[in-house]
Formats: C-alpha cells, structure tokens, sequence
C-alpha cells in the first residue's frame, strides 16, 4: 500500500492480517523443521517427545547424529566440492561475459543476451536430461571412434558442475553486468592517461568497482549450486550431493537426522543470504 494514502480502520486490519498470514505461511515450515530437530522420537515429525541432542551428535545405533554419519557427511562435501567448482566457474565466467555483454560491439549481440537467459526459463530436469543425452553421445562418440574414455563426460561430480555451471552461469552475467553498467569508463581513461596499462587499470579501478557484485554474484552461485536438484538428479553418478542423499533418505524412511541437517543449512543460508544483502547494499553506493 502506499503510505501517503489514508487507509480506513478496516483495511489497516485486513492489511496487517494479510502480512502476518504471509509470514507465517513463509517460516512455518522452517520453524517446525527447526523444532523438531531436537525432538526425542524416531520419525522426523510430531509428536513432541521430548528434547534431545542426540540427532546432531549421537552415535549409537537406530540415533546416528548428523556428525557422526559417515554417509550424511560424505555428502556434504560432496555438494561442497560441486558448489565450490560452480563457484569459481560461473563467476569468472559471469565477469567475462558482462564485459562482452557491455564492451563488445558485434552484430547479434541482442540475440546472444537472450540466448544466455534461456538456461533459466527451461525446467532445470529438461536441462539436465539435455546436457546427459548430449555428453553420452559425445562420450560414446569419443570412444568408438578413438577409443578414449573421456570420463568426465559420463554422470558424476564433473558433470554435475558442468550441468549447474550451464545456468548459474546466466545469473552471476546479469548480477556483475548490472554493476558494471553504472560504471563511468572515464576513470578507466584517466588510468590510462597517467600510464597504467590495460591490465593496471582493469586491476586497479574497474574490478575493485565491481567487487561488490562479484561477492555477490559468487554467494548467490554457492547457495543455487548447495541446494540445486533437478539438475543433479538427472546427472549425478556414484557420488550424491547432500540434495539427492536427502532425497533418498525420505524415500526410505529417515530419522530426525534430516531435521538436524534442514536446521544447518537454514543457518548457513540465512548466513550466506545476509552477506549478498551486505553486497548488494554495497552495489547501490
């Protein structure tokens, strides 16, 4: 609503219901999640049992806790090991690709900005079925031809990171490119006219500007590539990151272990989600 209008007793009531509804609606799964994480009972859901620790550092059998879960833990650094490679990939080439975007001058360069934002509009289980149908057949190409087994186009942690990298990438473009369209070139210029080079000037003026989008642009890859999983799924081998481990352990029937995990990751994200805010802040000055 827009403050300077003035609101009846009755729509302020309606009004401050609807947020509060929506709130609630947003963080009650989390609350409940968060809970029930130290819940004394086997099963991951109510009722109240009870308080207990026992699913984050239990080790007795039928109460494994999460940090002493060689399965669960394996996971987790798995997806760690991903998200850190999608990371440093997406937003080195996120940087590059907004300084094409901003700097080149070539014909279609329209047709490719939008091409570069068809990765988020495709479902992300379309686009990970793509990327394994097109690195098999290259694989088995590759192989029958020559006769060299080229691993890393078959389902596992390579693939993985490729198929994430194929649309994180789209997104650390548009964050580092809004940044550097606010850039005035003009400090590049006087960089160069006191002597510095090409690269000086690159290192010294542009990229310090652009720091604040590129942390930002780096947290947003770590958190979407932490808890992607259509993608994963259709491209995951022998080693599951925590989304797909998670999966498999509801399917199964799991223990409040998976609660103690949500809880973590809640923390971790609001952690990461802060610090981009912080960033962001830091991209309007």
């Amino acid at each position: 609503m827009i403050p300077s209008i003035r609101r009846s007793a009755t729509a302020r009531l309606v009004y401050g219901l609807y947020i509060a509804a929506f709130f609630v609606y947003l963080f009650a799964p989390l609350v409940v999640v968060a809970v029930f994480a130290f819940n004394d009972s086997r099963f991951p859901s109510p009722p109240w049992q009870g308080f207990t620790l026992d699913w984050f550092v239990g080790d007795e059998p039928g109460r494994l806790g999460l940090f002493h879960d060689p399965a669960l833990l394996r996971s987790i650094g798995v997806s760690l090991k991903v998200a850190f490679f999608v990371t440093l990939l997406s937003v080195s080439a996120g940087t590059a690709n907004a300084f094409l975007l901003e700097r080149g001058r070539f014909p279609g360069k329209g047709v490719l900005y939008v091409m570069m934002l068809w990765p988020l509009v495709i479902p992300g289980v379309i686009l990970g079925i793509s990327i394994l149908l097109f690195s098999s057949n290259l694989a088995n190409f590759i192989d029958d031809r020559y006769g060299i087994e080229v691993g890393f186009l078959r389902p596992g942690i390579s693939l993985v990171v490729l198929g994430q990298f194929a649309f994180i990438t789209s997104i650390t473009t548009t964050i580092v490119l809004s940044r550097l369209k606010k850039f005035d070139f003009s400090l590049e210029e006087a960089a160069l006219n006191l002597g510095a080079t090409r690269a000086e000037a690159l290192a010294t003026v542009t990229l310090p500007f652009l720091k604040p989008a590129i942390l930002g642009a780096a947290i947003v890859a770590l958190l979407m590539s932490f808890e992607n999983f259509n993608t994963t799924l259709m491209l995951v081998g022998s080693e599951s990151p925590l989304t797909i481990h998670m999966y498999g352990m509801m399917r199964e029937g799991t223990t409040p272990v998976v609660n103690a995990v949500s809880l973590l990751l809640i923390l971790g994200s609001g952690l990461l989600a802060a610090l981009a805010a912080i960033a962001a802040s830091d991209r309007t000055r």
